[in-house]
């Protein structure tokens, strides 16, 4: 005889439950190995998305100007109309009503009326709209300010 031993039953048991063990240990590893490459990959979109909408708010604000200022044609409403449906699907939010309470958070005040009796700073007028992605802000709402003194 070769003097190999022939491992008994409940070793052989024991070395399945071991290598069981680190088979699950491995597998929750690559699990949450995934998951975290997801989750990176899908801020590093967020954060790509959010460059590229914030370099085209000055591009939105000189169509909105024209739409304002100009007589509105066929084209120029066709742009302004598939501008705003292509950066709305992709989350681009504009925000800013005029009557809303003023939030130094989301607004910035450019202007301030003193309405003696004013109990708290409303927006009086939207001078220029913020615009967010999600609850991330790219761009505060500028505004005209009335409250107190």
């Amino acid at each position: 005889m070769d003097g190999a031993r022939t491992p008994s039953t409940g070793e052989v048991e024991r070395l399945l439950r071991e290598r069981t063990a680190d088979l699950q240990r491995v597998k929750a590893e690559y699990d949450n190995y995934r998951k975290r490459v997801r989750r990176d990959r899908m801020a590093v979109r967020e954060i790509a998305v959010a460059n590229v909408l914030t370099a085209l708010l000055p591009v939105v604000d000189a169509v909105d100007r024209a739409c304002a200022h100009e007589p509105l044609t066929p084209g120029l409403k066709d742009i302004a109309d598939t501008l705003g449906a292509r950066l709305g699907a992709l989350g681009l939010e504009a925000f800013g009503e005029e009557g809303q309470p003023f939030d130094p958070a989301c607004h910035e005040a450019v202007v301030h009326h003193a309405a003696p009796g004013a109990e708290r700073l409303v927006c009086a007028e939207i001078l220029r709209p913020g615009y967010r992605i999600g609850d991330r802000l790219l761009r505060p709402a500028h505004v005209a300010v009335s409250g107190p003194p």
